[in-house]
């Protein structure tokens, strides 16, 4: 078991059962088992064949239960792919601080490229449900913060996102003789300096890595973890054209379906280097992907 992080709650399949047992005993017999890709913001337990249960793991997260339970059902109906609906909301309780959910198991596999059998189909389907996602009311959404990590900031805003300033520079910094330094500057800066979304804000998911997609048979399966839903700008939703689709027609695939304009395929470049630079010191497949940030700046 890896040591907790600062401010961490610790949790484990006793303190579910215990949970269970005083708040939801009809689910208290079900077996429990954790799920190994949770996640960093919350802990995940599988629950029996059919649910699973949810656990913020940090204070800052306990808003995105609120969020889930109060937004998750009202878009649902309206998405083409599955997406976690909340079953039950759990109250802090035998020494765990924190709400916490119970949800219906989704089916599949985390979506990596190799799991995903046509990367066409797979941006098509995925910019189907970010199109059906903007398209849904978000009068009374909620805007980025804390708790959502600020996903959907506009580029350049000094909230503590992953994509601000004091995060990146540093980051390209560490990486010089690893990466072009200055090549990398310029993917950043035309980020910076792309004109501010002028749309209205539009629901955003904040967070399509690979670990938030499912596939199944080949095929995306479903979209999980809407700890970072909000209402902002649309372009923290292009990451996913950085993390699962490759390079060439997947990937202009996904920008034309999403009908995505200069200024918001830069700055949601710039969220995909975000993304990737952490990664990149020890990660190949992060340096291969901001190298083709890099082509994809130089031929704009």
């Amino acid at each position: 078991m890896s040591e907790p992080r600062p401010g961490e709650v610790f949790t484990d399949m006793g303190l579910v059962r215990r949970l269970l047992a005083a708040q939801f005993p009809e689910w208290a017999g079900l077996p429990i088992a954790p799920v190994a890709s949770s996640g960093m913001d919350n802990a995940t337990y599988r629950l029996g064949e059919d649910l699973s249960v949810r656990l913020p793991r940090f204070s800052r997260w306990v808003g995105q239960v609120e969020r889930e339970h109060r937004w998750l059902p009202r878009l649902a109906p309206h998405l083409p792919l599955p997406i976690p609906v909340p079953l039950a909301r759990g109250a802090p309780g035998e020494g765990y601080p924190f709400p916490w959910s119970v949800y219906r198991w989704l089916d599949g596999e985390r979506a990596t490229p190799e799991r995903v059998a046509d990367p066409v189909a797979a941006a098509m389907d995925l910019a189907g449900f970010v199109a059906a996602l903007q398209e849904i009311d978000a009068g009374g959404g909620p805007p980025p913060e804390w708790s959502n990590a600020f996903r959907g900031v506009p580029m350049g805003d000094p909230a503590d996102s992953l994509a601000v300033e004091g995060r990146v520079r540093p980051a390209i910094a560490a990486l010089e003789g690893v990466l072009d330094g200055a090549a990398v500057t310029a993917v950043w800066e035309a980020a910076l300096d792309a004109p501010a979304w002028d749309g209205p804000a539009v629901w955003i998911h904040g967070d399509l890595d690979t670990g938030n997609l499912l596939a199944s048979d080949g095929r995306l399966s479903a979209v999980i973890d809407f700890g970072t839903l909000a209402v902002g700008d649309p372009a923290v939703d292009l990451l996913a054209a950085w993390t699962l689709l490759p390079a060439g027609t997947a990937r202009d695939a996904y920008r034309t379906a999403l009908g995505v304009d200069e200024a918001t395929w830069a700055r949601g470049r710039g969220w995909g280097l975000a993304a990737m630079l952490p990664r990149a010191a020890s990660d190949a497949w992060a340096r291969t992907r901001i190298g083709e940030m890099i082509d994809d700046h130089r031929r704009g």
